[in-house]
């Protein structure tokens, strides 16, 4: 967990999201289908909690600068919409981060541009995928909205840094802002 102590300086992930060498998997947004809060659209889509939620995560990416960033998502409404609220404009829609599976962490090394940050907003089926193929152990399913961060160094190899869920946003960026 990120947020906790100082794991986000200790991890390097300041350093490394400002070289451009980071990743992360977001998980979308709380689901319309699977909640009792109101839907902003279609049964496919995400709550209205789920938007505020991926607004204030996408407050957090933006404040690390997203200069130096891509962002993608699968083209499933849920992800479209959560990457609409993270960032005020709509992802680029890429069919693998639907289908994931075996070929995952390479899918994410394939598409990662050296010095240029890649953020994927995706499922957590996917996020699974990769974290069993990268050999991190973590919860059986991401949270919505949760982050999980991963360093790619230029020859692909990955270590996983670690997750800030939603609500830890805004721990994550005092500690980042106290410490300069």
């Amino acid at each position: 967990m990120l947020a906790e102590s100082d794991h986000m300086a200790t991890a390097g992930v300041f350093q490394r999201w400002q070289a451009g060498d980071v990743v992360v998997l977001v998980r979308h947004a709380e689901r319309c289908d699977q909640s009792k809060n109101p839907c902003l659209g279609p049964a496919d889509g995400i709550t209205q909690v789920g938007s505020a939620a991926s607004t204030d995560v996408g407050k957090g990416f933006n404040a690390l600068g997203m200069d130096h960033a891509d962002v993608f998502s699968s083209p499933a409404t849920r992800t479209m919409q959560t990457a609409q609220y993270m960032f005020g404009k709509e992802a680029s829609r890429q069919e693998w981060l639907a289908q994931c599976g075996k070929t995952m962490r390479d899918d994410v090394v394939a598409h990662k541009t050296a010095h240029r940050n890649l953020v994927l907003v995706t499922h957590s089926g996917c996020i699974s995928d990769f974290e069993k193929q990268t050999g991190f152990k973590h919860a059986p399913t991401s949270q919505y909205t949760s982050a999980l961060f991963v360093s790619v160094t230029a020859d692909g190899q990955l270590k996983v840094l670690g997750i800030v869920n939603s609500q830890d946003w805004p721990t994550v960026l005092d500690k980042r802002f106290a410490s300069k």
